[in-house]
């Protein structure tokens, strides 16, 4: 017999089945909510408790510490796979074998040059421009080059749009730092890896021969990977609603951006280096923030620590505070923004405020520290992420349009003036 779970309205009891997950999570199933009831909704700011889907993609649970892409935890993905074999994994569902992998890099590589004209619209960006708006307009722009929808019901023409825009994204990533830098567009080397490709792309100097460093390449390739897909964000939510309407992966990606420039969002890591930044020109005393952050009554935010969903710890600092400490000892950095974060890390690891409240240094706070130490510009390091998010933005666009789901179009509780009658402008 199927669980329910029954709600009175005015002395009417309605009943609507439960929806169980495969890690035992519990949904109502509320579709004929308003039918059933006459008009009756829901209203949930934020959607914190409203389910938008059902997903196979990614498992999140913020209580335990758990992220899991398809099944597979994220400690061992990043410790024994590429960001390639994660993307694939996100993409199609399974981890792909040797033959698969070698087609998948070989296609995007074929698909990785942009039309010239992509540079006039770079071109015409000024330097001031932020790079998560250029991006954002870039990825747009290639719909212009790339006018043909994608057939959802064709196989083939899926992949094709896939392996296209793995193909054409660090391109663009590169082209919007290197604008930012006055540096020439390049187009990149394939016979490098994927996340080699884009440190060259990024780095090289048109005057130099540029040397791979492979600490570099493992931090950039976990970070890629730990920020793949994280279930239903607000930008992988925007990609979805947006695709929704059945608009274009090009088109529903450059929305994804744009929701994940702010600063609540993808931006977090941007902030952890303003903040930083504003500690160093105040004297860098980190025992003195850290007073300022315990203090109720004072306005300071202590940038990436603790995490909205995750309420033990973030699975993923963990892993990646373990290549920042590589990066920043292989390069040596003498930094005092870098310096400054160490203090903080050790404050806050060893404070009894910020430990019984898990306050713990996050995700946001070693990608940002690590992108600092390899020389991207703070205002890249959303570009950055949302390079690593690709991925699970295509699976869930894909999942979204295989499964068919009805467009996004939530409900409101009006709460305005009531019938008015219009007053001629000599009368108001």
């Amino acid at each position: 017999m199927s669980k329910t779970a029954t709600l009175e309205i005015d002395g009417k009891k309605h009943e609507f089945p439960l929806i169980t997950g495969t890690e035992n999570e519990t949904a109502i199933d509320i579709k004929s909510l308003r039918a059933v009831t006459g008009g009756v909704t829901t209203i949930d700011p934020g959607f914190k408790n409203t389910g938008s889907c059902k997903s196979a993609i990614t498992f999140l649970n913020g209580e335990e510490g758990i992220l899991r892409y398809r099944g597979y935890s994220i400690e061992e993905l990043a410790d024994k796979a590429d960001f390639l074999e994660v993307a694939y994994l996100l993409i199609f569902g399974d981890l792909p074998n040797q033959d698969q992998l070698d087609k998948f890099h070989a296609d995007i590589k074929s698909k990785s040059l942009i039309d010239d004209d992509v540079k006039k619209i770079v071109d015409a960006f000024p330097k001031s421009a932020h790079p998560m708006g250029v991006l954002a307009s870039l990825t747009s722009a290639l719909t212009a080059f790339n006018p043909a929808s994608v057939n959802v019901d064709s196989e083939e023409a899926m992949y094709n749009s896939v392996v296209k825009i793995l193909g054409k994204f660090p391109v663009l990533v590169a082209w919007t730092m290197r604008k930012k830098k006055g540096l020439p567009l390049d187009y990149g080397d394939n016979t490098l890896g994927y996340v080699e490709n884009v440190l060259k792309m990024m780095f090289k100097q048109p005057n130099e021969e540029y040397h791979l460093n492979p600490i570099l390449v493992n931090a950039l390739d976990k970070l890629l990977i730990l920020h793949a897909d994280h279930e239903q964000n607000c930008s992988t939510s925007t990609v979805r609603v947006v695709g929704s309407s059945h608009a274009g992966l090009f088109a529903s990606l450059s929305a994804g951006i744009s929701a994940l420039w702010g600063p609540l969002h993808g931006g977090a890591n941007q902030a952890v280096l303003e903040m930083l930044e504003a500690i160093k020109e105040d004297g860098g005393d980190t025992k003195k923030y850290m007073a300022k952050a315990k203090d109720k009554n004072d306005p300071f935010r202590l940038m990436g620590f603790g995490h909205r969903v995750y309420k033990n710890f973030d699975p993923r600092a963990k892993i990646i505070k373990k290549a920042a400490d590589e990066v920043l000892n292989d390069l040596g950095v003498d930094d005092p923004i870098l310096n400054i974060a160490k203090g903080l890390e050790q404050e806050a690891l060893n404070d009894d405020y910020f430990v019984q409240r898990k306050l713990y240094p996050n995700v946001d706070f070693y990608s940002g520290i690590i992108y600092r130490a390899m020389g991207i510009p703070t205002e890249m390091f959303t570009v950055m992420f949302a390079l690593g998010r690709l991925p699970g933005w295509i699976a869930q666009w894909r999942e979204m349009r295989l499964e068919k789901e009805p467009i996004g179009r939530p409900r409101q509780v009006y709460t305005g003036e009531n019938l008015r009658a219009f007053e001629p402008i000599e009368n108001r």
